[in-house]
C-alpha cells in the first residue's frame, strides 16, 4: 500500500493557525458534504418526493461519524475523478437494503462540494473576523497607549518629519476595519447553495426544485439563489482578493516592526525569550522571527491570486480542469492569511516599545526633522520658496560640518534681525493632528465593531 501526504510545509507546522487547518481537513470537508446530503434527502421528504423513513434513515447515517470509509473514498475518487460518486455509495450501502435508492437524489457532484465549500468557507470567514477583531483589538489599545509617544516619521526609508507611534499604528487600524468590512460585505456573496443538477437547469430535481433549494439553503445556514454558479466564480475569486490584502497589511506592519527593531534603530521589538530567535552561530542575536514568519504566510497567500483567477475562466456549463485549481489553492489561501493575521495579533499583542530610543531617534542626523517645520514658519516672512532655499543650505551646512541643525540655525539667525524667535523641538508640539488622527481610528474601529455578524459572534 503507498502512503500517501502532503509535501511537509514547515512554516506551517509551525506556525500554522490550527482552527483554519481544521476547517480544511479531509475530515472537515468530508462532514460538509454529508451534511449537503442530509439536508438534500429531508427537503425532499419535506416537499414528498422522498420517503419520509428513507430521508431520516439517509439523515442518520449521514450524521455517524463511521460511516463514510476515508481510504476508500480516495481510492474510488482517483479513479472517477471526483470523490462524491463513491461518497454516495458509502452511504447508499450503509442503509438498510429495503431505504435504499434515494440518495443524492437529482444532484450532481458539484452541486454536493460546492455546497460543501459553501459550508467551509462560511465558517473559514468566520475565523478571518475573528483574527481581524483580535488585531484590531491589540492595535487600538496601543494607538491609544501611545497617541503622543513622539518618534520619527520617514519616508524613502530616511527620517521625515516628526510623528506619533499611536499615528503610525492608527493607519493599520483603519486598514484592519476596512478589510473587516469588506470580508462582512463578500459572506453573502461565498455562502451560496449549489443545488442546480447536471446542466445548470435543475431538470433532475424536478418541479420543486426552488422550493428544495429554499429548504436545503435554510437547514444549512446558506443563502438561496435561483441562478447556477457551477462555473461562475467571481464570488471566490473576490474573497480571495478580500484575504490577500488582508495579508498584505499583516506583511506590512511585519516589515515595519522588522525594520524598527534593526540594531541601529532600536524603536521596537518583537517579545523576548529564552533563545527565542537565537542564532545557531552567533550567541548576540535575537532575529525578529515572528515578522518574517508573517511575511511568509503573506506571500504565499497572495501568491494564490492568479491562479484562482484563472480558474474562474472556466467555460460552458462545467469546467474542464480550472475547478481543480481552487481544491489547492483556496484552502492553502485560508490557512495562509489567517496564520498570517494569527501571528499579527500576537506580535502587536507582545510588542516591545522604546520611547526612549525614539527620543535619542529623534535628534539624528542633527535635529534636521524639524527641517519642515522651520520652513513652514520662515514662510510666513520670506516666502516658500525663499525659505526653502534657506533651509536646505542650512541642513548642507549642518550635515557638512557635522554641527546639529540649531546650531546653523542659531547662527543663521542671528545676522536675520527682523525675523521672529524659532521654536526647534521634536516633542508633543510639533505632530501635527497625530492626535486627531488616532481619535479617528478608534472611533471608526469602535463603531465597526457594533456590526456583529450572526452566527459569526458565536463561533
Amino acid at each position: 500500500m503507498v502512503v500517501r501526504r502532503a509535501p511537509f510545509d514547515l512554516l506551517r507546522e509551525l506556525y500554522g493557525d490550527q482552527e483554519m487547518i481544521h476547517i480544511f481537513s479531509p475530515e472537515w470537508m468530508i462532514d460538509s458534504w454529508l451534511q449537503v446530503e442530509s439536508a438534500l434527502a429531508n427537503a425532499q421528504a419535506t416537499l414528498g418526493l422522498v420517503d419520509v423513513e428513507k430521508a431520516r434513515a439517509i439523515q442518520a447515517v449521514c450524521a455517524e461519524p463511521g460511516t463514510i470509509n476515508p481510504f476508500e473514498l480516495w481510492e474510488s475518487a482517483r479513479n472517477v475523478g471526483y470523490p462524491i460518486l463513491g461518497l454516495v455509495r458509502q452511504i447508499d450501502a450503509a442503509l438498510p437494503e429495503r431505504l435504499r435508492g434515494s440518495v443524492h437524489l437529482g444532484a450532481t457532484t458539484q452541486d454536493i462540494m460546492d455546497s460543501g465549500l459553501a459550508i467551509q468557507l462560511d465558517a473559514a470567514m468566520a475565523v478571518i473576523e475573528q483574527r481581524l477583531n483580535s488585531l484590531g483589538e491589540e492595535l487600538r489599545g496601543l494607538v491609544q497607549e501611545h497617541t503622543l509617544t513622539v518618534m520619527p516619521g520617514r519616508t524613502h526609508g530616511q527620517q521625515a518629519v516628526p510623528t506619533t507611534l499611536g499615528a503610525k499604528l492608527a493607519v493599520y487600524l483603519e486598514e484592519v476595519r476596512r478589510h473587516r468590512v469588506r470580508l462582512l460585505a463578500a459572506r453573502d456573496d461565498v455562502r451560496q447553495v449549489s443545488l442546480f443538477g447536471a446542466g445548470g437547469t435543475s431538470a433532475a430535481y424536478g418541479e420543486h426544485a426552488p422550493k428544495i433549494r429554499a429548504l436545503v439553503s435554510e437547514q444549512l445556514g446558506l443563502v438561496d439563489t435561483a441562478v447556477p454558479w457551477h462555473v461562475a466564480r467571481d464570488s471566490l475569486v473576490h474573497i480571495s482578493s478580500v484575504l490577500a490584502a488582508t495579508s498584505t497589511t499583516a506583511a506590512r506592519l511585519a516589515r515595519e516592526v522588522a525594520d524598527l527593531a534593526r540594531t541601529e534603530i532600536g524603536e521596537l521589538g518583537e517579545a523576548v525569550g529564552h533563545h527565542r530567535g537565537a542564532s545557531s552561530t552567533m550567541p548576540q542575536k535575537a532575529n525578529p522571527i515572528t515578522s518574517e514568519s508573517i511575511i511568509g504566510f503573506a506571500v504565499a497567500a497572495r501568491s494564490a491570486i492568479p491562479g484562482i483567477s484563472r480558474a474562474a475562466e472556466a467555460g460552458h456549463e462545467r469546467s474542464a480542469g480550472e475547478w481543480q485549481v481552487e481544491w489547492v489553492l483556496i484552502p492553502a489561501l485560508f490557512v495562509n492569511v489567517s496564520s498570517a493575521l494569527n501571528l499579527a495579533g500576537e506580535l502587536v499583542r507582545t510588542l516591545a516599545v522604546y520611547p526612549e530610543r525614539m527620543r535619542e531617534n529623534l535628534g539624528a542626523d542633527g535635529g534636521l526633522i524639524m527641517s519642515e517645520s522651520v520652513m513652514i514658519t520662515l514662510a510666513a516672512h520670506l516666502g516658500r520658496e525663499r525659505a526653502h532655499d534657506v533651509v536646505y543650505q542650512l541642513a548642507r551646512e549642518s550635515r557638512e560640518e557635522g554641527t546639529s541643525f540649531v546650531t546653523v540655525l542659531d547662527r543663521w539667525m542671528k545676522v536675520q534681525p527682523d525675523l521672529p524667535e524659532i521654536r526647534v523641538a521634536a516633542d508633543e508640539t510639533s505632530v501635527g493632528h497625530a492626535v486627531e488622527a488616532c481619535e479617528a481610528a478608534v472611533s471608526a474601529w469602535r463603531a465597526t465593531l457594533s456590526t456583529e455578524p450572526s452566527p459569526w459572534k458565536e463561533l
